[in-house]
């Protein structure tokens, strides 16, 4: 396979050359006239790329004078100058922008606007500052302004008031960021709950998930022609905001707190059906001429203009007593009249088409967000009150119904958000390793069928987009083959039958399979199946789907299973997630199985997830939910949740790791590790394959989970996103610019 040319900054042809010059030409001329050619020619350019070295090296000292463009060691001296209080070194990102807004931070010390940022500087996640004496419940004097204008947006709680407990919307928002409801004084200690709210206290809403976008992907078909699932494999997922937050760049007046639909987090159906109106006389003119309004209808509704209506039902019911409302309610005035009106700042209008959209039409186009209703679309049936609209989006589950009697068009695809922990299995972030290899054969886009033609024996294949497609054929002659997702793309490949990956006759073959997600569909359990002799087989943010839920036609997802009946030399799995694994005769692990910041799931007891009883197994930063049965371990960082079974003990070792206790676990001598009787769930966010908090350890999990690795940071999968110490540096930085007397509190979403 071919690579492609990495760049360079041609100091090497640039001093060759000016050396070469130098040199009188009746001795360039004789050295191409030698019987050794060009022997001077190649002592040039020796000289020459020393001289390119000591070029790059005087460049590298003019950048690490500044903060942007310095190497890592050159951070804490520049930090020394600004006698700034570093972060830890593993903290690199954080560590740079805390030296390089050190100032700013400091001529802003205490505000809410330099808190609030510090979450994103430091930790790199989403948050929110609530300053929890402004949620006070309290009585208002004549010296405070008038409440009016402070009302919650959603509830019309006025501010220091008491709850209103008909209020569904206003419940559903309780205990959150957003929240418009108010308390007594709280003097406890903040734990969880409990301890919020009072004078000194300030709460710091941590959103850690990230939001990974989904284009031009296709939905689960329910058979009806009218229902669809945003998810490929027809799961039930919350869909994501996307991360939205504006970057200040002129000054303090352009920052604001951030805005609900401005961060990576669930989309509650509340939200997306969030949609005001305000009617302005260049909306009136605009139906007039371009939609032939007339005269009447547009008299009744001028008398609307400076009205601001906090939902589409308030504005639909005015019309509706309006004498022209038959003309004023007909879909193109109706529907003109809501695109024309609704204001910006509101989650229907920041949401479609930004963080989830419906495309239809050549060239694909999004569905316009006033044909579209949010709706909670319970099983069985989905039903949903009558609405002249063309579509139902139930965001909180990830579904689809076309209303009245419409369908979609052929072409149908869906863009959205999904989200998790970070960036291990298929997924759409950043993966730059695959644009070091030059496809050989393209996947152009649209789905479908992936067989025969696509197997070619020696090459890179690469599929360009998000689109399902159903693999049709084995692969029974693999020389050295690729097959990849495209940078930023996650193909969702179905196999109906068993799948078979072989070398050709008499090779020792070589196979990488990176950004896929491969998933069984059907009544049956299906494998992926390696055969014959491999020099070493590759598997990287893939998702060999775990299986273990039901998808909205209720059918079961089961476990797609990787099996090695062949001989490999070396196999590695990084960055992905994976169902069971197994070693079965004749297989045979010549050398090694190296599997690293994966999760590896059985969701049947009856099976391990792990058994490799040949070569060495070596996991570092694995979570392994079930059972594991090897020869020999080296683990570091890792969490099995099952039963281990080691059967040669007085070799390799488990250090920094957590499994059940001996002597139920047959392990190497373990170092540094957290033995326990039972895991427990409630360890982890999810154990269930498709949510976002799936595999993410807890809070409530025991603390050696959480920080008992070697880097002091969580064991298992997540190890490498450092959490723990992205708190605990936030911590130090919010003390350190925090109003003296304040008390923090950080709350986990």
């Amino acid at each position: 396979m071919t690579t492609k040319r990495e760049a360079n900054d041609l100091f090497l042809r640039y001093y060759s050359e000016k050396i070469w010059e130098m040199i009188p030409s009746i001795y360039r001329h004789e050295d191409g006239l030698a019987e050794n050619k060009a022997v001077l020619r190649s002592i040039v350019e020796i000289i020459a790329t020393q001289a390119a070295i000591l070029r790059r090296s005087q460049d590298r000292l003019w950048d690490d004078q500044f903060i942007e463009l310095s190497d890592d060691w050159a951070v804490p001296y520049i930090g020394d100058l600004l006698g700034t209080r570093l972060l830890t070194a593993q903290l690199r990102r954080a560590r740079r922008i805390d030296v390089a807004k050190t100032i700013y931070y400091r001529r802003n010390n205490g505000t809410p606007r330099v808190l609030e940022e510090l979450i994103s500087d430091i930790s790199g996640w989403d948050g929110k500052l609530v300053e929890a004496f402004q949620r006070l419940a309290r009585a208002r004097h004549g010296l405070d302004p008038h409440p009016a204008r402070l009302a919650g947006r959603f509830t019309g709680t006025l501010p220091g008031g008491w709850a209103d407990l008909r209020s569904a919307i206003g419940s559903e928002l309780s205990d959150g960021p957003f929240e418009e409801y108010f308390h007594l004084p709280d003097m406890r200690k903040p734990k969880g709950l409990d301890g919020r709210y009072g004078i000194s206290k300030l709460n710091f809403h941590l959103f850690t998930f990230q939001s990974y976008p989904v284009i031009e992907a296709d939905p689960f078909p329910l058979g009806d022609g009218i229902r669809f699932m945003f998810d490929p494999s027809g799961r039930n997922i919350p869909l994501f905001s996307r991360r939205n937050r504006p970057v200040s760049i002129s000054g303090w007046e352009d920052w604001h707190s951030a805005l609900e639909w401005e961060l990576a987090k669930p989309i509650r159906c509340r939200l997306l059906a969030h949609a005001e109106y305000n009617i302005k006389d260049e909306h009136v003119v605009d139906l007039i001429i371009n939609h032939g309004l007339t005269a009447p209808a547009a008299a009744e509704l001028r008398t609307l203009i400076g009205y601001i209506f906090k939902n589409e039902t308030a504005l639909n019911t005015t019309l509706t007593n309006f004498t022209n409302a038959a003309e004023l309610q007909s879909p193109p005035i109706y529907f003109t009249l809501l695109q024309l009106s609704i204001v910006p700042d509101c989650g229907k209008n920041q949401l479609l088409p930004g963080s989830l959209s419906v495309l239809e039409g050549s060239p694909l186009a999004d569905v316009a967000k006033e044909v579209i209703t949010a709706a909670f679309l319970p099983d069985p049936a989905w039903n949903i009150n009558a609405t002249p609209k063309m579509l139902a989006i139930d965001a909180e589950q990830g579904r689809i119904k076309y209303l009245n009697g419409q369908a979609p068009d052929p072409s149908m695809s869906v863009m959205y958000h999904y989200g998790f922990s970070g960036d291990i299995g298929a997924g759409t972030y950043d993966r730059s390793k695959v644009e070091l290899l030059e496809p050989t054969l393209v996947i152009l886009p649209g789905g479908g069928p992936i067989g025969a033609a696509e197997m070619i024996s020696t090459g890179v294949v690469q599929i360009e987009d998000n689109r399902s497609y159903t693999i049709t054929a084995d692969h029974l002659s693999i020389a050295d083959f690729t097959l990849q997702a495209a940078n930023q793309r996650r193909p969702y490949l179905e196999i109906q039958s068993d799948f078979v990956l072989s070398s050709g006759a008499g090779t020792n073959a070589t196979l990488l399979l990176d950004g896929l997600w491969i998933a069984a569909r059907g009544n049956g359990k299906f494998k992926v199946i390696f055969r014959g002799a491999f020099e070493c087989i590759t598997i990287r943010h893939c998702t060999f789907d775990p299986g273990g839920d039901k998808n909205a036609l209720g059918e079961t997802l089961f476990p797609l299973e990787l099996v090695v009946e062949g001989s490999i030399e070396t196999l590695c799995i990084e960055s992905s997630i994976l169902g069971p694994l197994s070693i079965v005769a004749p297989g045979l692990i010549e050398d090694k199985v190296i599997i690293s910041n994966s999760i590896i799931q059985s969701v049947d007891n009856t099976l391990p997830a792990l058994k490799i009883d040949s070569g060495f197994l070596e996991m570092e930063h694995v979570t392994v939910f079930g059972e594991l049965e090897t020869h020999r371990l080296y683990a570091s960082g890792v969490i099995i949740t099952g039963v281990v079974t080691v059967t040669d003990n007085q070799t390799g070792c488990f250090r920094f790791s957590a499994a059940p206790a001996p002597p139920v676990s047959q392990l190497p001598r373990p170092y540094e590790s957290f033995l326990f009787g039972a895991s427990q769930d409630h360890w982890f966010g999810s154990r269930r394959f498709g949510q976002p908090a799936y595999g993410q350890i807890t809070e409530t999990a025991p603390q050696p989970l959480r920080e008992g690795a070697e880097n002091t940071s969580e064991m298992g999968a997540f190890n490498n996103l450092l959490n723990p110490l992205k708190k605990q540096g936030l911590k130090t930085k919010i003390e350190e610019y925090m109003p003296f007397g304040l008390i923090p509190s950080f709350i986990t979403h």
